[in-house]
């Protein structure tokens, strides 16, 4: 199973600070154990939501509002994706994660939808669709 493994802001990492080399150390090394075991898809670090914006939808309306945004709790510092053969490996391995963050911080884990989870409504011609989508991202990324 993929999912997504969401590190949640800080009121440090929305202020912009950076971390210590002695922290981006421990991340590195965390990320090379995720490598080495195949579980790491993808993981990026996120600037503040000062640097963000918000597109809000209301019928055919769009409206963009410009970050920063007031609930650090619900902002996301960064993410990676993990291949795991459960939800439970994945709290096993983000709890051998460092602390991200220099103060308390929190992690979240969400499976992604896969093509079986939604049913008959994604046909075979939408499957197709989502495979050649993928392909291509994967050509482009090379």
């Amino acid at each position: 199973m993929r999912c997504m493994v969401i590190v949640k802001a800080s009121p440090e990492s929305e202020a912009g600070e950076m971390p210590s080399e002695a922290l981006l150390e421990q991340m590195g090394n965390f990320n090379e154990e995720l490598v080495k075991a195949g579980v790491m898809l993808a993981g990026e670090g996120l600037h503040p939501s000062s640097r963000g914006v918000r597109v809000q939808f209301s019928g055919d309306r769009r409206t963009v509002v410009d970050g920063p945004f007031m609930e650090t709790k619900e902002l996301i510092a960064g993410f990676w994706i993990f291949n795991v053969a459960s939800m439970q490996e994945a709290i096993d391995w983000v709890k051998r994660c460092p602390n991200p963050m220099v103060s308390d911080s929190e992690i979240e884990i969400r499976p992604i939808f896969e093509a079986e989870d939604f049913g008959e409504e994604f046909t075979p011609e939408l499957q197709e669709q989502e495979r050649r989508l993928r392909e291509q991202i994967e050509q482009k990324a090379k």
